[in-house]
């Protein structure tokens, strides 16, 4: 079984070695990590809870954190069925979410099915987890998949909670109740092209700074001149770009579309601008971010603190799609990760009072924004200045920076 778990993660370009995939059956035979039931066999092969395996399985196989995503999507493609769900309130028997069936509708039998609000959504979910005994399929009611409830997966419902579901199918899910592990965005990327790094350096603002070690060569030569021929020479301090820019990106969900676009405006951002500082969010910006997606809860960031770190000469960026339910920009409570005492909406405004030039880049294409409810209270939050991760959108909004 280990020895095609094995070749998975080779064919998945992980640079796994014969010597490592050794140490975890000796690690396993050693019981580094204890079987669900029984012993384990010699040959590693035993019930072991997924959990502690997945665990173990990355400390010995992996030797560098940038390869975690790869991981953990081979673990997933190999391991397919077996997933970790997130206990917010209660843990949901994986059996209820055992996918037999997908459902699909027409666009008259989706407008024929009727959305709750917020606080019927929340409450009714209570309820299901008090009543509900057994696994359903296909129903309009209970917890499970392939039917119209607004509870579970690979069903249809315009405003529920996805649960057990391994991507978004609609995008009109208001929560999601398992626990994923997103990718940070990657700064090394080499770009296709520089149109990216062109449009970017409309915001670039030179100043001589720091010892002066840059030949003047016009000054040098006027001093020789009055000076009689004598060679004096002039030294400045050299130029650098002293543009502060503060970039807030989402990632996760609906971004997992655009991440080779962003990748390439995270890499093009950190080459242009000497005072470029980043922070992560999801979907909306709530009382705090991350710098590291694999430590998001563990190392976080206080959205206050944030604000009061940096001057408001720094131009802040979003980066990000507003692609989510409108709860999770108007709702507390309305985050699809956890129970945010602030809704996102007062977040955005704090952050744009405190950074008065500010600008958000959206890697959706601008045909689709009409389309979407969160887009246009999102644009609204940033008074229109929302602009298209495009040639022509980017060199907008750094021309507005500049004002």
């Amino acid at each position: 079984m280990l020895i095609d778990f094995f070749y998975t993660l080779r064919s998945a370009k992980l640079p796994v070695s014969v010597k490592e995939y050794l140490t975890l059956l000796e690690a396993l035979k050693a019981g580094v990590v204890g079987p669900k039931s029984g012993d384990a066999d010699p040959s590693g092969e035993g019930a072991y809870k997924i959990d502690d395996f997945y665990y173990l399985s990355r400390c010995v196989l992996v030797k560098d954190e940038k390869h975690y995503d790869k991981f953990d999507r081979a673990f997933a493609a190999y391991f397919k069925g077996v997933e970790m769900v997130a206990d917010f309130t209660k843990d949901i028997p994986l059996e209820w979410l055992r996918k037999n069936l997908e459902l699909e509708l027409s666009a008259e039998d989706k407008a024929k099915i009727e959305k709750m609000g917020w606080d019927e959504l929340m409450e009714t979910l209570k309820k299901r987890f008090e009543e509900q005994k057994e696994r359903h399929e296909g129903g309009s009611k209970w917890i499970g998949t392939g039917g119209t409830s607004p509870f579970g997966a690979n069903g249809f419902n315009p405003q529920g909670i996805r649960i057990g579901q391994e991507k978004s199918r609609n995008k009109s899910a208001v929560k999601v109740w398992d626990q994923r592990a997103y990718k940070d965005y990657d700064d090394s990327q080499e770009l296709g092209t520089r149109n990216i790094k062109v449009a970017l350096r409309r915001l670039r603002k030179f100043a001589r700074q720091g010892s002066a070690e840059e030949l003047d060569l016009d000054d040098t030569i006027r001093a020789t001149a009055a000076n009689a021929g004598w060679l004096d020479i002039k030294m400045v301090p050299e130029r650098h770009n002293n543009v502060k820019v503060l970039l807030l990106m989402d990632v996760g969900g609906t971004m997992d579309e655009h991440i080779s676009r962003v990748e390439e405006l995270f890499s093009a951002s950190k080459s242009e601008f000497k005072h470029l500082e980043f922070y992560y969010f999801h979907n909306c910006v709530y009382d705090f971010m991350w710098k590291n997606n694999r430590r998001r809860f563990s190392e976080k960031f206080a959205t206050l603190d944030i604000i009061r770190k940096y001057n408001k000469d720094y131009k802040l960026i979003f980066i990000g799609d507003a692609t989510m339910s409108p709860y999770e920009i108007l709702q507390p409570g309305g985050s699809v990760e956890y129970n945010n005492a602030e809704s996102g909406a007062e977040w955005i405004q704090r952050l744009t009072s405190a950074f008065p030039k500010f600008a958000w880049i959206n890697p959706e294409p601008q045909g689709v924004w009409q389309y979407r409810q969160s887009i246009a209270v999102m644009q609204q939050l940033v008074s229109n200045r929302m602009y298209p991760l495009t040639l022509k959108g980017l060199e907008e909004a750094m021309r507005l920076l500049t004002k």
